[in-house]
């Protein structure tokens, strides 16, 4: 099974590098690796010269094909015919040395696959359910993790999710693919994270990245993923692990992050859902001013207190425009 992996990247040219290290070290290598570059300066055009990785095709955009969901759409363009797979990696990553083994080997195992996600391992401890059941923990099948604050207020003003993790609830602000545990098993989801996913080549015939989502592209994976689970089915591959490095360079302002948190979390919601009942728009509205409020006391509970307030300042500004001016949903 030839396949291809796309690499978009923006003003981080040492994080890539280790993440290209990664992949010259896999069991099963891409065919070609696209590396889409989006950023402002030559160092990581300089970094690729100095360094030689086998079938990489390095390309610059200028700034009309700039963002993640552009580029993405660009990239696609650039793929080999001959590939029947189309993987993308964020380029804050590194891998375990199975990861292209195991993510591919889900296509055959799941004919009815469409696209197939990989397991981030970095964000959460998780450990086998013991036998005294506690409300600080999540519980998933065999395995237990601690539940997060912001889950645990949910719980007690009846917002916790109506879906298993992986799909959107009726008032969206569900649990991420960070809820299923590493058991290596794969799991049916509806939403597939895009920093770590694969398609199928044929699936860009009929729909591509959402062009809404502009710049840092806040939750377009699950934008695309929602559209596509309308057409078949979604995997994600517990034993396809990476590690997941969260680098700061090339990330937006902490006030436009927390506009987007808001407003491209409606946009997704209505993607699901165009025409929620009540009750599902006020849970929608009261989890995302209980989620602001939380992150309000992040200014007195963390150390980076601008940040908490800066974001929290943008959640609300968010929040306040949709009643003058949501977003024109594309279906």
């Amino acid at each position: 099974m030839k396949f291809s992996l796309i690499i978009c990247t923006y003003m981080r040219s040492e994080p890539l590098l280790k993440l290209l290290f990664s992949i010259k070290e896999q069991i099963l290598y891409p065919n070609e690796i696209l590396i889409i570059d989006g950023s402002i300066d030559n160092k990581t055009e300089k970094q690729l010269k100095n360094n030689t990785f086998e079938d990489l095709k390095y390309y610059k955009v200028n700034e009309v094909d700039r963002g993640l969901t552009k580029q993405r759409n660009y990239g696609i363009n650039l793929v080999s015919e001959a590939s029947e797979i189309i993987c993308f990696l964020d380029d804050d990553i590194i891998l375990k040395t199975d990861y292209f083994e195991n993510l591919l080997s889900t296509y055959t195992l799941k004919k009815d696959a469409l696209a197939v996600g990989g397991y981030i391992l970095n964000n959460v401890n998780w450990e086998e359910t013991s036998d005294e059941k506690s409300n600080n923990k999540f519980y998933f099948g065999e395995w237990m993790r601690n539940e997060p604050l912001r889950f645990k207020l949910r719980g007690k003003f009846g917002l916790l999710p109506d879906k298993v993790p992986g799909f959107l609830p009726t008032f969206a602000h569900g649990r991420s693919i960070g809820f299923l545990p590493p058991s290596g098993k794969i799991y049916e989801v509806e939403q597939i994270m895009g920093g770590v996913s694969s398609y199928k080549k044929e699936v860009f015939e009929q729909i591509s990245f959402s062009t809404y989502f502009e710049g840092y592209g806040l939750y377009e994976d699950a934008d695309f993923s929602l559209r596509l689970s309308k057409l078949g089915k979604l995997y994600v591959n517990t034993s396809a692990q990476l590690y997941h490095y969260h680098d700061d360079s090339g990330r937006p302002n902490k006030y436009a992050y927390g506009k987007m948190v808001v407003r491209n979390g409606w946009y997704v919601w209505r993607v699901k859902y165009p025409n929620p009942n009540f009750k599902a728009r006020i849970k929608w509205h009261a989890t995302s001013l209980l989620l602001t409020i939380i992150r309000f006391t992040n200014v007195i509970t963390t150390n980076k207190k601008k940040e908490a307030f800066t974001e929290s300042l943008g959640r609300v500004v968010g929040w306040v425009s949709l009643f003058f001016n949501k977003p024109k949903v594309k279906a």
